[in-house]
C-alpha cells in the first residue's frame, strides 16, 4: 500500500483519533481510507445519473471569514445556470448559513458541491440531492 503524507490541523487529527478510538477503527489510516471511499462514492449513485436533480447545499461559516462568504458569491455567479436560489442568513452571534437551492445534473452538483468542500475556513457542508420527478410525485 502507497503512503501518503496529508497535512491537517491539530484539532482534525485529534477527533479522527478519538473517532477511530470510539468506533473501534485500527488507526487513523483506516478512518481516512474509509473517508476517501464514502467522500469518491458520493456522487455514483446509478439512480441519479442523466436525471433532473434538485440539490439543497447548506454551508456553515464564521462571519469574521469574509473570504468563505466571497468565495459563496462568486460560485453563486459562476454557476446562474445552476443554481436556482441562495441566501444568507445570520446564525447565532459569530456564524453565517449560505443555502444554494441547485437545479442540474449529477455531474454538475456533484462539482458545485465540491468546490464548496473545497473552501478553505468552511465550518460545515451539507447537501441532499432528489431527482425532480420524485419531488414531483411526492407533492401528488
Amino acid at each position: 500500500m502507497t503512503v501518503v503524507s496529508v497535512s491537517m490541523p491539530e484539532s482534525l487529527l485529534e477527533r479522527i483519533d478519538g473517532f477511530a478510538d470510539d468506533h473501534g477503527y485500527t488507526g487513523r489510516s483506516e478512518v481516512i481510507r474509509e473517508a476517501a471511499r464514502n467522500l469518491l462514492g458520493e456522487f455514483e449513485d446509478a439512480r441519479l445519473e442523466d436525471r433532473e436533480l434538485m440539490s439543497i447545499v447548506t454551508v456553515l461559516f464564521d462571519y469574521e471569514t469574509t473570504s468563505v462568504e466571497e468565495r459563496m458569491m462568486h460560485l453563486r455567479h459562476e454557476q446562474e445556470d445552476l443554481v436556482a436560489s441562495n441566501f444568507h442568513s445570520h446564525v447565532g452571534d459569530h456564524y453565517c448559513m449560505e443555502v444554494f437551492i441547485l437545479d442540474g445534473d449529477l455531474e454538475d452538483i456533484s462539482t458545485f458541491v465540491g468546490k464548496v468542500r473545497a473552501t478553505q475556513d468552511t465550518l460545515s457542508v451539507d447537501y441532499s440531492v432528489l431527482p425532480v420527478e420524485d419531488f414531483a410525485q411526492s407533492l401528488a
